[in-house]
C-alpha cells in the first residue's frame, strides 16, 4: 500500500512544483581578462516559458566598475547545431531589451505589464540569441561609462566577447556560425565592431594578441544610420512623396526643408560637407556636433512633424502607440528583477550615452567606409528597411548603399528591385549582388520585426541558413510573472508534508 502511495505523492510532488520558478545563481571568474567575470542567473523561467529551452541572463563583468548586461535563449530548435546570434538596439545607449521584448524575442508583455505571452515568431525558433545592452549605460549595463565612440564601443564589446567565449556556458560557440544583428545606430555599431573584432582575429594569428578568435559570419541591419549627409537630403524627397503612402508634409514645408538644406556656407548641406572634410580629427568635433544639430532642427523635425518618426502610418500625438512599451513596467517589477539576476536600475535609451557620442562629433559623421570594406570583401550583408519608417527611411539608405565605395555599387545601381512575396502575397522588394542584399520591407516601421514579424522571421531564416519548422509555436495564454508563480511555492510544501505524513503511517 506504502509503494502506491509513495509513487501517488511523488507525483504530486512532481507535477505541484512545475508551478513555480526555480532560479540558480552562478558565476565565472575570467583567467583571461583581469577583474573580469560573469554573474548570472539559469533558467529564471521569465519570458521563455517554452518547455525545455534554456536561458541564462545577467551580468559581464568587463572591469571592477563595468558590467554589461546580457540575455541569452537557446534555440527553440536544435539549440547544439544552431548558429548564435548577437542583437543590439541603436541610440546609442538604447538597451537590447527592446528588440526582445518588442521585436523578435521569445515573449511579449502583456497589457497588464506583469504577464507575458510567447511569440512565435521569435528569433530563438532557429537561433540560439543573445541580446546585449551596450555600451555601460544603456538598459541594465552600469558602472563608470566613458565610452564616447563606436570605436570604445567595439574594444568594450570585444572584451565581453572574450569573457563569453571563455566561459563553461558558452565556449560551446566557438566555431559555431555567429551572426550580428542590429538596428538604427547599429548602422554604425554592426560594421565598425566586425571590422575590429577581424583586426583583433589577425593579431592572435600573428601571434601579437592572446585570445579568443571572434568570428562573425554575416551582419543584418535594419533601418541603419548610415550616412547623414544623403539621409538629410532623403527626408525632402520622402517628405514630399513616401513611395506607397504619398505626401507627408505640404508644399509650404518642402520648400523650406529645401531653403534649410542647401542655404550656400550656413545650410545643412555645407555644414555637413566641411565635417566630412574634416575627417575624424578630435579637434573638430564640435564642428561635427553643431553641424549635425544644425540639420536636425531645420530638416528632421519638419519631415516628420505631426507623425511618428518611426511609423509614419502614426501621429506623434498618438494615444496608443505601436508598438507598446508595457515591457518597462515589467522590468521594474521587483520579483521579475531578482528572479533574472538585475540589479541595477532599466534605463531604456541613455540620454547620458547619447551625450557622449553627441560630443565625439560622431552623429555628423559617415559610417559606411567599414561597411564598405565589408562589402568589398564579399562579407554576407543584409540591408534592409521598412517602407513606413521616416527616421531612416528607405530612400536615403538605398541611395546610401548605391553611393558608398564598393565594387557592387554600379551593379547595385542598376539592378531593379523585384517584389519577394510570402503565401503569394508582395511582403517585400528585394535587390542582390554577390553577398549583399539590399530590400524596402512593405509595412514596416522603424524597428521592423515588431511591425511584420512574420516577414521579419522569414528575413532572417535566410540570413542564419535554417528553416523555420513547420510547426511553431502558438501564442499562449498570458504567462505567470515571479510573483505570481511563487504564490504557489506553499502548495509544494503542503504535498510534501502529506507525503511524510502517509509514508510514516
Amino acid at each position: 500500500m506504502h509503494h502506491w502511495i509513495l509513487a501517488a505523492c511523488l507525483f504530486l510532488c512532481l507535477t505541484s512544483g512545475a508551478q513555480f520558478i526555480s532560479t540558480s545563481h552562478h558565476t565565472f571568474n575570467s583567467v583571461a581578462v583581469a577583474d573580469s567575470g560573469l554573474t548570472y542567473v539559469k533558467n529564471s523561467g521569465i519570458c521563455e516559458t517554452t518547455p525545455g529551452v534554456g536561458q541564462i541572463s545577467g551580468y559581464i563583468n568587463i572591469a571592477k566598475n563595468a558590467s554589461i548586461w546580457f540575455w541569452f535563449f537557446e534555440a527553440r530548435s536544435l539549440p547544439e547545431t544552431a548558429p548564435l546570434t548577437l542583437w543590439l538596439n541603436g541610440g546609442p545607449g538604447c538597451s537590447a531589451m527592446i528588440g526582445l521584448f518588442q521585436e523578435n524575442g521569445p515573449c511579449t508583455v502583456n497589457s497588464d505589464g506583469k504577464t507575458t505571452t510567447l511569440n512565435p515568431y521569435s528569433w530563438n525558433i532557429i537561433s540560439n540569441m543573445i541580446y546585449i545592452d551596450q555600451p555601460v549605460g544603456a538598459g541594465f549595463s552600469t558602472g563608470t561609462g566613458t565610452v564616447n565612440s563606436t570605436d570604445d564601443a567595439a574594444k568594450m564589446m570585444w572584451t565581453a566577447f572574450q569573457i563569453l567565449f571563455e566561459s563553461p556556458e558558452f565556449s560551446t560557440f566557438q566555431g559555431r556560425d555567429l551572426i550580428f544583428a542590429t538596428e538604427s545606430y547599429g548602422a554604425h555599431f554592426g560594421p565598425a565592431f566586425i571590422t575590429y573584432f577581424n583586426t583583433q582575429n589577425t593579431l592572435i594569428d600573428s601571434g601579437e594578441l592572446t585570445g579568443q578568435k571572434i568570428i562573425f559570419t554575416s551582419l543584418m541591419i535594419n533601418d541603419g544610420k548610415h550616412d547623414p549627409l544623403i539621409q538629410y537630403a532623403s527626408y525632402i524627397n520622402f517628405a514630399a512623396d513616401a513611395p506607397g503612402y504619398g505626401p507627408l508634409q505640404n508644399k509650404t514645408v518642402i520648400s523650406a526643408m529645401s531653403d534649410a538644406f542647401s542655404t550656400k556656407n550656413t545650410g545643412c548641406k555645407a555644414q555637413l560637407e566641411a565635417c566630412y572634410a574634416a575627417g575624424t580629427r578630435r579637434v573638430d568635433d564640435a564642428l561635427c556636433a553643431a553641424a549635425n544639430d544644425l540639420c536636425n532642427q531645420d530638416i528632421f523635425l519638419l519631415a516628420i512633424r505631426g507623425r511618428d518618426s518611426d511609423n509614419l502610418q502614426q501621429f506623434s500625438n498618438s494615444t496608443d502607440p505601436f508598438p507598446p512599451t508595457y515591457y518597462k513596467s515589467f522590468l521594474s517589477s521587483k520579483s521579475v528583477l531578482a528572479a533574472i539576476g538585475a540589479t541595477s536600475t532599466y534605463d531604456a535609451c541613455s540620454n547620458a550615452v547619447q551625450a557622449r557620442f553627441n560630443s565625439t562629433g560622431e552623429f555628423g559623421r559617415t559610417a559606411l567606409p567599414p561597411l564598405a570594406a565589408l562589402a568589398d570583401a564579399h562579407f554576407p550583408i543584409l540591408i534592409w528597411v521598412g517602407d513606413a519608417d521616416i527616421k531612416a527611411n528607405w530612400l536615403g539608405v538605398h541611395e546610401a548603399m548605391v553611393s558608398m565605395s564598393w565594387y557592387g555599387n554600379l551593379t547595385l545601381n542598376n539592378t531593379a528591385l523585384t517584389n519577394w512575396t510570402i503565401d503569394g502575397t508582395p511582403v517585400a522588394s528585394v535587390k542582390t549582388v554577390d553577398s549583399f542584399t539590399f530590400s524596402r520591407v512593405f509595412g514596416g516601421g522603424h524597428n521592423l520585426p515588431a511591425y511584420v514579424p512574420s516577414t521579419a522571421l522569414q528575413f532572417f531564416s535566410r540570413v542564419a541558413g535554417r528553416a523555420i519548422p513547420s510547426s511553431t509555436p502558438s501564442p499562449s495564454s498570458p504567462e505567470p510573472t515571479t510573483s505570481t508563480a511563487r504564490k504557489t511555492r506553499p502548495v509544494t510544501w503542503f504535498w510534501t508534508l502529506l507525503c511524510i505524513l502517509f509514508t510514516t503511517i
